[in-house]
């Protein structure tokens, strides 16, 4: 339902505010309402006041406010109050102009999607599709794109209702949520994988006919169909990266009170994405640049298979952790069904007789190799629940404690600078940064040298805490590094999105000033 309003903390060490909102009437005030919160607290003694912003009219006003967390209120507590209620800066993202600043950002962020290496194997489909198109008559291509559209913008729609689903149950949401199910995982293993398949040409995705015209009609009919389903596998994949100006923009959108926000923010998303596709369908003269048709589309369209080969193998890996030396049956399973493709392929679409045996063979293949590779041996719809993570030391010398904000205020109390890496095996981005911007040399000397301790918020499977945590810094999902001075009462320096050595030298410089070095 649309919350009349809601309040969002100030971010805190010692405490945190968790829970699903509690919405009060007032008896003495019809029109008014009251907010029920949990405060849990972590060390110290309880704070006495919280301050953050109470945002009203399902987003459209915001106030800062403090008050006393128990007992009765001080006397001048209405003028504090009252002083505290001034409306937030025009900076902050709570009224109109914020809004609309936040959904371009959005817009920005999808488009920047198409560049990030998670989409790159779909750009190459979608260049190969512009390719075998763009000499057609322009209405078709128009007519395609804007299917290619739907198909993003309906899967974008699809993952805001499991967003506002996993809100509705009171569960924190965040930003490429799904990888952390093993069981959404392998299913888009399978996809990719049959995706490379078809582009080596094992089998078609129409079947053939005989005679010329049925060819032409079932070749018809295979556009709109490839076209959707593209747009689909983009978001599928777009999912587990995140990109600059996206990560903000989303973060202020995931703990908005009500659906609409939430709706419009993926919608501007999926619009960014598909954005270039829909610029290029409009403006013909720019498909006169594309090269013409010929025998090298054939050849270039299987190259293109063996990026979606390494996307298939990158995802096989994520789900290593789910089910152990398991695994193995997914694999055997992918070369079931790359056998039972084949044999669809060359004895059911362009065979001549007994193709009705050929698929019956095909389909007993695919049927066994499930039973017996998915169900029985790697038992998919029961992955192994993950445990703590332990220490690990890696092998530039970086020793990774698990994260815990419990554990970060120890450290910062006994006056150590904190470096926090959120991250997760299905980021890409995160893992790229981890490479070429903390486990570098200069930067271990630096944390040694500070007596920095270092902790990693590992979001390969989902977590409460670490989705509150990320709302906290408005973002709505990996990658977040986080620089803690040795101070603790000064609040984190958020590092952006994309990294490298030097800013994240910067961040420590700036946070540590005075820490003890050797």
């Amino acid at each position: 339902y649309l919350a009349p309003g809601d309040f969002y903390p100030a971010a805190a060490d010692d405490y945190e505010i968790e829970g699903a909102t509690e919405q009060l009437g007032d008896p003495f005030n019809p029109t008014a309402f009251r907010i029920r919160k949990t405060v849990k607290k972590f060390s110290g003694n309880w704070p006495a006041e919280l301050r953050g912003v109470i945002v009203i009219q399902n987003g459209r006003q915001g106030f800062q406010v403090k008050f006393p967390v128990a007992g009765q209120p001080p006397a001048n507590a209405s003028a504090s109050m009252a002083a505290a209620r001034a409306p937030l800066s025009s900076s902050a993202p709570s009224g109109g102009r914020g809004l609309a600043l936040e959904l371009v950002a959005a817009f920005i962020g999808g488009l920047i999607l198409n560049v990030m290496p998670c989409v790159l194997p779909v750009i190459a489909l979608k260049v190969l599709a512009f390719v075998r198109e763009a000499h057609s008559e322009p209405r078709r291509v128009r007519y395609l794109g804007v299917i290619y559209v739907l198909g993003v913008l309906v899967s974008f729609l699809a993952l805001a209702g499991v967003v506002i689903g996993v809100r509705a149950a009171g569960h924190a949401a965040g930003w490429g949520m799904q990888f952390a199910s093993p069981v959404f995982v392998v299913c888009l293993t399978l996809l990719v994988t049959l995706v490379a398949l078809n582009l080596f040409g094992v089998f078609e995705v129409v079947l053939g006919g005989r005679a010329a015209d049925a060819a032409g009609r079932l070749a018809s009919r295979h556009g709109a169909p490839g076209a959707f389903f593209n747009g689909v596998l983009a978001t599928a994949l777009a999912t587990s990266c995140t990109s600059p100006f996206l990560a903000g923009a989303v973060g202020f959108a995931l703990p908005q009170p009500g659906a609409a926000i939430v709706i419009v923010f993926f919608l501007a998303i999926g619009l960014g994405l598909a954005t270039p596709y829909v610029v290029l369908i409009w403006n013909p003269a720019l498909l006169k640049f594309l090269p013409k048709p010929g025998p090298w589309m054939e050849k270039f369209k299987i190259a293109m298979g063996f990026p979606m080969l390494a996307t298939a193998l990158w995802l096989l890996n994520l789900v290593y952790d789910d089910y152990g030396r398991n695994v193995f049956w997914l694999g055997l399973f992918l070369v079931v069904l790359a056998l039972s493709a084949w044999i669809f392929g060359e004895f059911v679409q362009r065979g001549r007789k007994h193709r009705a045996i050929a698929f019956v063979i095909a389909l007993l293949f695919l049927g066994f190799g499930y039973v017996y590779a998915l169900e029985k041996g790697l038992r998919w719809r029961q992955p192994i629940v993950p445990g703590t993570p332990a220490t690990a030391e890696t092998e530039g010398g970086i020793v990774w404690q698990p994260w815990s904000r419990a554990a970060v205020t120890e450290a910062r109390a006994a006056g150590h600078p904190v470096l926090v890496d959120f991250t997760a095996d299905w980021c890409l981005t995160c893992q790229i940064n981890k490479r070429i911007a903390i486990e570098t040399p200069a930067v271990e000397q630096e944390l040694k040298t500070l007596h920095a301790v270092i902790f990693t918020a590992d979001y390969t499977h989902y977590s409460d805490s670490i989705t509150r945590e990320l709302n906290r810094y408005h973002r709505a999902g990996v990658p977040l590094v986080l620089v803690y001075p040795k101070d603790p009462s000064a609040p984190a320096i958020v590092l952006p999105s994309i990294l490298t050595p030097g800013i994240v030298l910067n961040a420590l410089q700036t946070a540590t000033k005075g820490a003890p070095k050797n």
